[in-house]
């Protein structure tokens, strides 16, 4: 991986950051408030995950694309042990918490046990349901299961990088068509909410593509390294088209994607999240070149809250529906100041309890006895971007 100064990758701490920042924010307006006391970002907060997703893509098809390229023997038993290590422990603790105290924090319904021990109960969810969160985590689990083997077996049939560049397109129209498909099939201008969670936002199947943005960077980095290093040149320049881009598809998504009278409309629903994807990437992109100011400026706290926000994106939804009460119960307004400060604190601080006391052992545990992916090569913890 990509280091400087403390083998921190700061752009990247920042964009992990900001996304589990944001999300806090849109999910305590769903969870806590009911209010857009953030403003915009407030209702556009999800993106965060979108983000999340774009990151995982990059970071992960590094890892198996760079082994290949070196000719490296990646290990697909060392790469899954990898991975049950880092997402796993944490995941299943949040989920016992559910089980044992499901009158507080159990939904509209609640999928089987197993389903949530397989990562695929975002299959069939629903809005209000327990453990909504969990969503984006069953993509990701899907996604370190799929692409490791898709792209060892495309390697072994077939040594084309092209091939590997039609795949991703070809799966981002895929993805595309579905979601278009569902929109029809679904109830077309007039889905609802229920219709939408549970068939086109939630779903492995049209969501998987923003991902592939990211895993397209890594693609060109490995494969394709005077061309990304052309790129990489343009940082600010890529920073600055990143910022717009975002900020135009931001604009969409609040003005258009759901019309008052009308329902969610076709256009943003079907291509939407594929754009979406695309404008973090390049973000992303500017966060990797040395010639960007998002790649050189340490934000304080951006590099621990990249590192928590796993743990934090767990454990946040549960707290905020359990510190609801108390806090409203103190005769704290919980739109006020003080109110979301607390609730936040403690959010993060549990976030926080959860790495140190569950996520940290484990890594440790990793970084001793699998500490790469490949059978040939070991890198040491200390030059990972641990994701």
């Amino acid at each position: 991986m990509e280091n400087h100064h403390n083998n921190r990758l700061y752009g990247l701490d920042t964009l992990r950051a900001v996304a589990i920042i944001i999300v806090l924010i849109y999910h305590y307006k769903v969870v806590v408030s009911s209010e857009n006391i953030f403003g915009f970002m407030s209702q556009l907060g999800w993106t965060g995950v979108d983000l999340f997703f774009v990151l995982s893509g990059y970071l992960i098809g590094n890892q198996v694309l760079s082994a290949i390229a070196k000719g490296q023997e990646f290990s697909l038993k060392l790469f899954y042990i990898r991975r049950f290590l880092r997402t796993l422990p944490n995941y299943y603790f949040v989920l016992a918490l559910y089980f044992i105290f499901p009158v507080a924090l159990s939904g509209t319904a609640t999928a089987s046990l197993w389903s949530f021990l397989t990562f695929t109960q975002n299959l069939g969810m629903r809005a209000g349901e327990t453990f909504t969160h969990s969503w984006s985590l069953c993509i990701e689990e899907q996604f370190y299961l799929i692409f490791p083997i898709v792209t060892l077996f495309t390697t072994y049939i077939k040594r084309s990088i092209t091939l590997g560049w039609f795949a991703i397109i070809g799966a981002m129209l895929l993805a595309i068509f579905l979601r278009g498909f569902n929109w029809f099939e679904h109830g077309e201008a007039a889905i609802s909410a229920q219709s939408f969670m549970e068939h086109i936002y939630y779903t492995s199947f049209t969501r998987f593509d923003e991902l592939l943005p990211g895993v397209a960077i890594a693609l060109l980095k490995n494969f394709h390294p005077t061309t990304y290093a052309a790129i990489l040149r343009r940082g600010n320049l890529l920073l600055v088209v990143g910022l717009v881009s975002v900020g135009m598809i931001f604009y969409v998504f609040q003005n258009y994607a759901y019309i008052e009278g009308y329902g969610r409309t076709f256009h943003v629903v079907t291509f939407g999240y594929s754009f979406l994807a695309i404008s973090f990437a390049i973000l992303v992109l500017a966060a990797l070149s040395p010639n960007s100011v998002l790649y050189h400026i340490r934000i304080p706290g951006a590099a621990s809250l990249a590192l928590w926000s796993y743990a934090i994106y767990l454990i946040h939804k549960p707290l905020f529906q359990i510190l609801k009460a108390p806090v409203t119960e103190y005769d704290i307004d919980i739109n006020s100041g003080l109110g979301i400060a607390i609730i936040m604190a403690v959010s993060i601080f549990c976030g926080w309890a959860l790495y140190f006391c569950v996520e940290t052992p484990f890594m440790k545990l990793r970084a001793r006895f699998f500490p790469s992916n490949t059978k040939t090569t070991v890198i040491p913890l200390s030059r990972q971007q641990v994701v």
